[in-house]
Formats: C-alpha cells, structure tokens, sequence
C-alpha cells in the first residue's frame, strides 16, 4: 500500500442478487486526479458510493484497502470505524446540492456540523471555521452566507458550499459525483477551476465520477471507462483520448453533437412564427424591512426584448442562470403575463383558455426533464395522445390511435423494439427513449414551432447526440422552428440557425450564430464562448 491511497480489488455490487457491478479493479495515488466515465447505468456512481457503503440495500463483495497505519479494507469495516472515516479522511461532493444540503439549517451550521464532530471544535470555533472555509471556496460575503439557507443561494454559491463541507477536515481522498453537471459553462469552469487549486493546496486525491469527457480531459490525470458495470479500459488521459482502444471509448468520444441542420427558406417576406416586440416580464418581491406593509417592488425578469422566429428556423437563446431565457420562453408560450407584443402565426395571445386554444396548437414544449414532465400514472399511450382529445376531438378512437402509433414511429419508438408500447409507463424507459416520449407528446397536434427548453442537458453525450439527430430530421422532415433554451454552446452550434445572448434579462447580442459565436461582440458573449472553450474539445 505504500504506492496507493486507495486499492479497490474485484468490487461486485448486486441489488436483490441481479449483479450491477462486475469485479472492478482500480487504483488511485496520493494526490491524484481519477476519472470515472461512462453513461447512466454504467456503474460508475454506485462504485464510487459503494465505497463508503452508501448505497442501501445493496450486496458489496470485494475489497477496497485505504493506506494507513495499518491499512483498511473499507468494505469490510465495522459501521462505527467507517463512519469515522466518512467526512474526516474520505469526503463527498454530492450531483445535486439542492438535494444533499439539508433545507432547514443555514450552510454554515451544516459545515460547523462536520466539524463539531470530527474535529471537536466548539460552536463558535466550527462556526468561525465554517465562514473561512466558505471564503476559500470563493462564497461572496462567508459572514452572511453562512447564515442563509441553501435554497437563499445561488446554484453555484451551493454548489461551493457543498465543498466546503466535504474540504472541513481537510481529507485525504475526494469523491466528486458529476460536481458541474447542473451548472452553467461559466460556473462549471469556475468549480473546476476551485477544485483543481484546493486539490493542489490539500494535496488531496480526487476520484470524479461523470460523463462528461471534456470536463475529463481538463481535470484529471488518469481517466477509467466503465460500462454495464465492467471497467473496460484505463489509462492517462491523453493516451486514452488520443488512441482510445475499447470500441466503446470510441464510441464516447465520438459523442459530439454534429451540424445537419437544412437552411430556412430563403426570403424575408414570410410572416415569422413567432415575433415579439418589447416584451418585459417583472415579477411582484417584497420590499425589506418595514416598508414591505405598505406596497412590493417589482423584479424585472425580461426586459424590452425583441425576436423573430421565420418557419423552419431555430434560434438559440443562451445565457446563464437567471439571465431570463427560460422566462422568455414561458412568455412566448402564454404561460406568463408580460406586457408589449408577443405574436404567434400573427395572432397575439388573449390571455384565455378558449380563445388561445389555437395558439396552444401552434405551439409546444419539450422541457427539460422528461421524468418529471411526464405523468408516472399514465402510459405511453394516453401522455402521448392527450393533446389530441383538446385540439382534435373530431377525430374517432382508431384515427387518434393510428396518429399516436405514427407519431411515436416518427420519433424511432415501435411496438416492435418495445412490445405493448402504448401500455407502458414512462418509468420503464431509458432517459433518452423518455425525451422521444416527450418530443412525440409535442408533435401530435401538428404544431409549427417548438420551445426547447434544455432538451438534452440531463442527458448523457451519446443520448444527447441521438436526440439533437432526431429534431434536426424532425425539422426538415416537417419545416418545424424551434426555440432552442440552453448553456451549452455546442449544442448552439449544432442546432440554430441564429443566436441570442441574454445577460440580467436583457438581450446582449444576436444574429448568425456563426457570427456571434466566432466573432462576438460584447465582453459577455466572449466570456460565455471563452468558458466553453476553456474546455478543450476532444
């Protein structure tokens, strides 16, 4: 053990004996930088939980020797000696922090918490270590911050809290569970970028598990591929990316989203799609201290913008968190009041049920989640052809079904690759087949534009390269526009035709997306492109 921090030998995992984890060997130094790839139900996460025993109701069989004085086989530990070591010598950053933080304690009892108990340290000293600790992660105002509960924090200020946590005592191995996934380019560079110098500074290994291989290629120092629970090759980075040997490397690396996008029609004259014309969305906030009796400010969430949408075309609108993209989109959708022009095939919305009914036809959204967009209680069948009963109820029983079978076979699911599809629930389906789902649902009422919003981000690379695939076809198949909500610059330039960039609800820069993401403009707009090229492209 003299060579390893960590050895972990023939390490099984089975969930009521179906195995999921197939005898993993793995390695990693002191001070190193590892890097667990793969898709989803690949292994990698419960592996690198496993290894702390986190994962309840699973059988763990092999070893995972932790050097030390004498070494220890953490699988093999009583609860007791193990739960010494979670936090204190071995130390976890969680996917999701929203999740993982406890809602009702402010962060800074959260990392005192460790500290108290690890450390010994009194209240007012893990108090006052929770606050220095919160400045080194780069928290604004640790004082204040500390204070606040995790839902009063932005996603990146949580996300660094979450670090500061696991970094209280100072551990000597670090597990990162997809660390940036739910993160804006910018902040993913920045927690990278915070990891990379507090690793340096602690001299602490990091064992990151993603999908993600250009967060890889910045980061790591060795990087391990697993699939279907089996590690099927390792190696330093650049000799794994450069001369990758296993057919599904290859396969991930091969994952970039591709340009196959048809031109719009040529011609100005046509009426757009969607036109809107300044459009402000504000939001009632109560004022602070006594003056919140007597009246609330407003929150301006868009302000003054204009666009325009020509059939067959795709605009990207990307910013960060909080930019207002998403809240344009609902607006474009009618789904919040705003005030000036929005208009859709010409027609304005009425702000009614009955009277934007065909509006709502003209018009959809495919969300970002499909778990959670889709009802659980419902089957294929009925998510899919729901919209049919509201905008076609002049269409029989058998007309509605042939529309949902042909529908769903335009999205690539048949009842021959999944017998009894229209009877299946969405949980029997993969997160890529759950988004075709979605996208079907979108489609069968016949609309002519299409709101995007994040369709691929929680998905993995090879799903997200599919399911871009899939809307480009779609769209030239069927002249579709889309409004295309997203961070992430490379699905921009695989997709639209024309760009907008969004900074504190206004918009910042726009035109050819060739234009505004080779040449931009504004000091925003370089610094979004910058951050996304921060990541070498592999």
């Amino acid at each position: 053990m003299a060579e390893a921090l960590l050895r972990v030998k023939d390490l099984r995992i089975a969930f009521g004996g179906k195995p999921v984890v197939h005898g993993v060997d793995f390695e990693l130094a002191p001070g190193e930088k590892l890097a667990l790839v793969g898709e989803s139900g690949s292994g990698k996460t419960v592996t690198a939980l496993s290894l702390l025993r986190l994962v309840p109701d699973a059988q763990v069989s092999g070893q995972a020797w932790l050097a030390g004085e004498p070494p220890r086989d953490l699988l093999a530990l009583p609860e007791r000696e193990l739960r010494a070591i979670r936090g204190r010598e071995i130390a976890m950053i969680f996917q999701e922090p929203m999740t993982a933080l406890n809602p009702l304690y402010p962060v800074g009892d959260q990392i005192a918490e460790v500290l108290r108990l690890h450390e010994g340290l009194d209240a007012r000293a893990a108090h006052e270590a929770a606050v220095q600790l919160l400045a080194d992660t780069g928290v604004p105002e640790p004082a204040r911050r500390a204070r606040a509960f995790p839902h009063q924090l932005s996603g990146g200020q949580r996300q660094r809290a979450m670090i500061a946590m696991a970094l209280a005592c100072k551990p000597r191995l670090l597990l990162a569970d997809e660390p940036t996934t739910a993160l804006d380019v910018t902040l993913r560079v920045q927690i990278l970028d915070l990891l990379d110098s507090l690793q340096q500074r602690y001299g602490m290994a990091v064992l990151m598990i993603t999908h993600d291989l250009n967060l890889v290629r910045r980061f790591a120092d060795r990087v391990a591929v697993m699939e279907h629970g089996r590690l099927v090759e390792e190696g330093a980075v650049q000799t794994v990316f450069g001369a990758p040997q296993h057919a599904y490397t290859r396969k991930l690396i091969d994952s970039r989203p591709e340009r196959h996008v048809a031109e719009p029609p040529a011609g100005g004259d046509e009426a757009p799609l969607l036109s809107a014309r300044d459009v402000v969305v504000s939001y009632p906030v109560p004022r602070p201290g006594i003056r919140g009796w007597f009246g609330r400010d407003r929150f301006v969430a868009v302000q003054d913008a204009d666009l325009r949408i020509a059939p067959g075309e795709t605009l990207g609108v990307v910013g960060e968190s909080g930019s207002g993209k998403s809240t344009l989109a609902l607006a474009a959708l009618g789904l919040l009041p705003f005030s000036g022009e929005m208009r859709i095939a010409g027609q304005a919305w009425r702000g009614g049920a009955t009277a934007d009914r065909p509006l709502r036809r003209q018009v959809q959204v495919v969300f970002q989640d499909p778990f959670s967009s889709l009802s659980p209680r419902m089957t294929v069948g009925r998510i899919v052809g729901e919209g049919l009963a509201v905008h076609s109820p002049g269409l029989s029983e058998a007309e509605q079904l042939a529309r949902v079978v042909q529908t769903l076979a335009d999205v690539g699911l048949t009842d021959a690759q999944f017998p009894q599809l229209l009877s299946r629930y969405p949980h029997e389906f993969s997160g890529g087949q759950r988004q075709r789902i979605a996208i079907a649902r979108a489609l069968i009422v016949q609309p002519r534009l299409l709101v995007l919003d994040e369709p691929t981000s929680a998905l993995d690379v090879t799903i997200q390269k599919q399911v871009l695939a899939l809307l480009q076809r779609l769209q030239r198949e069927h002249g579709l526009a889309y409004l295309l909500i997203t961070h992430d610059v490379e699905v921009v330039q695989a997709m639209a035709h024309r760009v907008m960039v969004m900074k504190d609800g206004r918009i910042v820069e726009h035109g050819p997306v060739e234009q505004v993401l080779g040449a931009p403009r504004e000091a925003y707009t370089r610094q979004l492109v910058t951050a996304a090229l921060a990541v070498p492209p592999l």
